[in-house]
């Protein structure tokens, strides 16, 4: 078995050396890929957001709540996403940080909804504005 996987990685690589660039100039491939990669990131990214919060509200309401965030939200969503991909303590703070707030507001959890859904409703509305 493990003989077929490398002499099919092997033919991987030997194809993939034989794709020609899309430029002859190598930092214009650099900037094409990273344009593409920043790209395909945001398109994950909405993707994940409108599943997740699309679950509950219906994909059309979730792309309005996502549409209405403010610069605030997007501003502290980066930058705690940057904290967390930066480094090992910054994901072990992040993330227990979100473990323990998913922790409490399942505690509260009907306190917790109403909450959430009456901020969501705002953004909602501010998506609608947009």
């Amino acid at each position: 078995m493990a003989g077929k996987r490398s002499k099919a990685m092997n033919a991987a690589k030997g194809a993939i050396d034989k794709v020609p660039a899309p430029s002859p100039n190598p930092m214009t491939n650099l900037i094409l890929a990273d344009v593409a990669l920043r790209a395909g990131g945001a398109l994950l990214r909405r993707g994940v957001e409108k599943g997740l919060v699309g679950s509950k509200l219906g994909a059309k309401k979730a792309g309005r709540v996502i549409k209405g965030r403010s610069m605030m939200q997007t501003l502290v969503g980066t930058a705690i996403a940057r904290i967390a991909t930066r480094s090992v303590p910054g994901a072990i703070i992040v993330g227990g940080g979100m473990l323990a707030k998913t922790l409490y507001d399942r505690k509260r959890t009907r306190e917790a909804e109403v909450e959430g859904t009456a901020a969501l409703e705002k953004q909602a509305e501010r998506g609608k504005k947009v």
